[in-house]
């Protein structure tokens, strides 16, 4: 192979060939079919979005010489096939004075001046939206001008609309593709084609040759080629280990067995009992020593072969003296005096493990055996950022003459002779200590006896702390009992939920739950997650919303859930919520979430409950119509003891009206058959459910059927209605604040609310009605529906809601609203 070829550059022939498939056709093609897709999804969606705009602008009116609106609902419902978009919208007057909306929404945008759409991209509430604006021509006082009507929405559906366009126009590309990677596939079989050299070359090569490859290689795989010569020299290593330990075996364990089969063969001679004994006793020393010898000998490859791998962690020093202690019988344990100073316990050393614990017991079991009488010291100091092992006994010692050549493999000195040994504990000791880059000394010990010193480097990052005392134990201990205590009342409205574990982390929610009700799913999350402090304020919706919109949430919670849906979409549509993807969202109703914003956990229909030892079962009314027939013809009876929510202060029920408005032809019938009785209104249904047990109401309307159904359950005398011709479902909305502190926990806990677990709740006990599929229990969708034979209209999550949330719309329901349903005497709601 020529020098030119044996530099040359693998990368630089790759690169060359696929940059010059990719960039000759790919990047072209890309930019083309992008721009295009985009292009083709602006046009479609602006034509929706300009459809929004002229609705919007068919509704203008003049009354009273001012600009006025009231929103239909098709103009935002035709934008709510897309789950993810957010929507805005803006009327305003020819003066520019605010009509309704979204008052910052064409900020920086010049009016209208005509009635053909435009468009334009901007930014609002932090999102890229996509605003149309169109011109409603008016008169006001005389004077023609034009009013200017803007929707926007985000770009979420028109992005996605784009991937499509893009990912099915991608079939040239493709066919592109395939050509390059031929052409790659061939450049890098060219390219590495040098490495074919280099596998003949060791294909070649007799199995006991383990000299380095010296074929010439391209610069990319010299890096390989040097590992691979590493690799070699590593296994050349090994074997002459392993030839090194078969050579010192076959030498050193020929004498102690050639012994053994003297002996033995003596022995089997031998007639007389004495001397059978005494070769018998030969015979096991020499096998003592045989097989000390051999454990020796593997032992000290192993130690070898560990300290070449270089595998190093921090290794407590007492715990090396541990590790040792164990490995000795209780009696020669016994004789082991350790002294550690209080520095050097906690120090730690940087080596392996296994070998700092075999020089240890090499040194301390040379001690015992040269020493057989005496105690064994062992002591450990830091000394000038070193740790110092000494072990001392008070045996013969070692002359200073043999100090240095007990230190070789296989010598022992003139001294041993008459014990059995290896010759091999020492050589160990020092290999293990100078590996570690320490130092082995042997010194005579005052008095008489032999001291061992090895000193050895500290990991001095690896300090540890001292463990936990008394003190800390009590007062964990006295935590501990704190929080064995159930839930405590704070503040008005709010209840504590300590973590049954003892766990300071906390969850705050703030719900319109009934905090007994919402207290089950507490004390079952809790369940799971025992280390968790839960703190729960009950509020109603409407006040929970306008703090929430406004900013005035002090302190801001990790959680919200509302009974009332609309709110809560007009918060994630306003930008106040961060999106979930909940494992758990696939399995839930398309209706029931939007934009993993807003996530519904209930199914709870509106329902009419009633007295029946007030209401005999032939008047109960079973639809809406027999409702209205039925106060309309006996309005005596039941003036004063009819309720409904009072829509002004509740926003489920705004919510509830404003559907049946949308639904129903007969709404304004029945509320002026509402007006007529002189109907109660109320904003929580407890409070109405709990007059009509007690006899003061005959019958309620459009109250949530999970507190009817609790009370049932719970054996009280009332009864529940399913309106057979069509019954309103709505969900209670769980949302995460975008300012929450501790948004992990809340996604817990919504986690928990749609898992079968808090579903199976829902469907149980609380009658607040399982949403998802596949939950047993009396109050699932499944058997809700089964209560009545007309139709159940959930109520879907998604843009439409705030059509009725308009102020303007808002405030012409209400003013129509309190027209014809009059309250003489209001009941105290929430």
């Amino acid at each position: 192979m020529t020098a030119r070829a044996g530099r040359a550059s693998i990368r630089r022939r790759m690169l060359l060939l696929t940059v010059l498939a990719l960039l000759l056709a790919g990047i072209g093609l890309v930019a083309l079919i992008r721009d295009y897709a985009r292009g083709a999804s602006d046009s479609a969606f602006d034509r929706l979005l300009a459809a929004s705009a002229f609705t919007i602008a068919g509704a203008v009116q003049i009354e009273d010489g001012a600009v006025t609106v009231e929103l239909p609902t098709a103009s935002l419902a035709m934008l709510d096939f897309s789950d993810d978009d957010r929507v805005f919208y803006e009327v305003a007057a020819p003066d520019g004075a605010f009509v309704t909306g979204y008052r910052d929404l064409g900020a920086g945008l010049p009016p209208a001046a005509s009635a053909t759409p435009g468009f334009a991209d901007g930014f609002y509430h932090g999102e890229a939206v996509r605003i149309a604006t169109v011109g409603r021509l008016v008169f006001v006082e005389g004077k023609a001008g034009w009013a200017t009507i803007r929707v926007a929405e985000t770009r979420g559906a028109r992005a996605a609309l784009a991937s499509e366009i893009l990912g099915q126009a991608t079939l040239p590309l493709a066919a592109l593709g395939l050509v390059a990677i031929a052409l790659v596939w061939f450049g890098i079989r060219y390219a590495f084609a040098p490495l074919v050299v280099m596998e003949r070359e060791l294909r070649r090569r007799a199995p006991e040759d383990l000299s380095p490859v010296q074929v010439p290689v391209p610069v990319e795989v010299q890096q390989l080629a040097g590992a691979l010569n590493d690799f070699i020299a590593r296994l050349r290593s090994v074997m002459e280990r392993v030839s090194g330990l078969v050579a010192d075996a076959a030498h050193q364990v020929r004498t102690p067995l050639a012994s053994l089969r003297a002996q033995a063969e003596v022995a089997v001679d031998e007639d007389d009992p004495d001397r059978l004994r005494d070769r018998v006793v030969r015979i096991h020393q020499n096998a003592v020593q045989a097989s000390h010898l051999v454990n020796q000998l593997l032992m000290d490859a192993t130690v070898r072969h560990r300290l070449e791998a270089r595998e190093a962690t921090a290794v407590p020093l007492d715990a090396i003296i541990e590790d040792v202690r164990q490995r000795l019988d209780s009696e020669e344990a016994g004789r082991l005096v350790v002294a550690l100073a209080p520095e050097a316990a906690r120090a730690e050393i940087s080596g392996d493990r296994v070998a700092l614990r075999e020089m240890l017991w090499n040194l301390v079991h040379n001690a015992l055996t040269h020493a057989p009488s005496g105690a064994v010291e062992i002591e450990a100091a830091l000394e000038r950022g070193r740790a110092v092992l000494r072990v001392s006994d008070r045996g013969p010692g070692i002359p200073e003459a043999e100090k240095a050549l007990v230190l070789e493999r296989f010598t022992r000195g003139e001294g041993s002779r008459d014990r059995p040994g290896s010759g091999l504990g020492l050589s160990i000791v020092r290999t293990v200590a100078e590996a570690h880059g320490g130092a082995l000394a042997l010194l005579d010990r005052p008095g008489g006896g032999l001291r061992v010193e090895v000193a050895l480097p500290v990991a001095e990052s690896a300090r540890r702390r001292p463990g936990v005392g008394p003190a800390a134990t009590l007062l964990l201990a006295a935590a501990l009992l704190a929080a064995s205590v159930g839930p405590v009342r704070a503040a008005p409205g709010t209840t504590i939920y300590p973590a049954p574990a003892g766990g300071e982390r906390t969850l705050t929610i703030l719900g319109a739950t009934d905090t007994p009700l919402f207290a089950r799913f507490i004390a079952d999350f809790q369940a799971q997650r025992p280390d968790v402090r839960v703190v729960y304020q009950e509020t109603d919706t409407l006040p929970m919303y306008q703090a929430a919109s406004s900013g005035q949430l002090s302190p801001v919670p990790d959680l919200m859930i509302s009974s009332a849906p609309d709110l809560q979409v007009k918060l994630a549509n306003d930008g106040f919520a961060q999106a979930y993807a909940s494992p758990w969202l696939d399995r839930l109703p398309h209706w029931a979430q939007w934009r993993a914003e807003a996530i519904g956990f209930t199914f709870e229909p509106a329902v009419i409950a009633y007295n029946p030892d007030l209401l005999p079962a032939s008047e109960v009314p079973h639809s809406h119509a027999e409702l209205i027939a039925l106060l309309e013809s006996q309005p005596e009876r039941f003036r004063g003891r009819v309720a409904t929510y009072d829509i002004a202060i509740s926003g489920i029920g705004h919510l509830l009206a404003s559907q049946d408005a949308l639904i129903s032809s007969n709404f304004w019938r029945l509320a002026a058959a509402f007006g007529r009785v002189d109907a109660k209104l109320s904003g929580s249904s407890p409070e109405m459910l709990d007059r009509i047990v007690s006899g003061e109401l005959i019958l309620g309307y459009n109250l949530l059927g999970s507190y009817a159904f609790a009370r049932q359950s719970a054996g009280l005398r009332l009864g529940v209605v399913v309106p057979e011709d069509y019954a309103l479902v709505m969900t209670r909305v769980a949302l995460i604040p975008r300012a929450a502190p501790d948004a992990e926990l809340a996604r817990a806990f919504v986690d928990y609310l749609l898992s079968p677990r808090g579903q199976a709740l829902a469907a149980g006990v609380t009658g607040l009605g399982a949403i998802m599929p596949d939950i047993s229990g009396p109050w699932t969708a499944g058997t809700i529906a089964g209560r009545t034979e007309g139709a159940l209209q959930p109520i879907p999550l998604g843009p439409s809601l705030l059509v009725a949330l308009d102020e303007r719309r808002r405030e012409r329901f209400l003013e129509t609203w309190r027209r014809l349903v009059s309250d003489s005497a209001p009941m105290t709601g929430r």
